[in-house]
């Protein structure tokens, strides 16, 4: 019963790890000519590009000009809480949400296509295989926010 228990104790140990590895791992984001990176196919994520319909979120519409839409979005952002800015730029933002009790770190991105006066959205979760609709929920959220700026 010991051995058991010795057992047990260490996969749970090395599925912590896991999980802390995978959560301080910052992947590597951006776009490509108006692309956010495709998803992985995990449940734990969405986006306005997804393939998968199931993972697909709808694009927001431009404010005013992409000045007042890039503002209205940061706005959004720290009105939701939680997050921390990693780049912004005239047409992209990039920010890391952190959950309140686990501390997962989930990564989401905000790609302002000019020529369709859209803004593209993906968020996903680092860690883990199912984020049980976190990040979709997240999005909900978010478009509500910036629905409710001005510009």
């Amino acid at each position: 019963m010991k051995t058991l228990f010795i057992i047990v104790a260490v996969l749970i140990a090395l599925a912590f790890i896991a999980i802390y590895v995978q959560n301080s791992r910052a992947p590597s984001l951006g776009h490509n000519q108006g692309s956010l990176k495709p998803l992985s196919g995990k449940p734990n994520a969405v986006s306005t590009q997804a393939e998968d319909v199931g993972l697909r979120v709808a694009p927001w519409s431009f404010k005013a000009d992409q000045q007042a839409t890039m503002a209205a979005i940061i706005e959004a952002v720290k009105g939701y809480g939680g997050a921390g800015i990693i780049k912004q730029e005239a047409d992209y933002l990039y920010v890391v949400f952190t959950t309140d009790l686990m501390k997962f770190h989930d990564d989401a991105e905000f790609y302002l296509d000019t020529d369709t006066k859209e803004v593209h959205f993906r968020s996903a979760s680092r860690a883990g295989y199912s984020d049980q609709g976190l990040n979709r929920r997240r999005y909900e959220r978010l478009t509500t926010l910036y629905q409710q700026t001005q510009g």
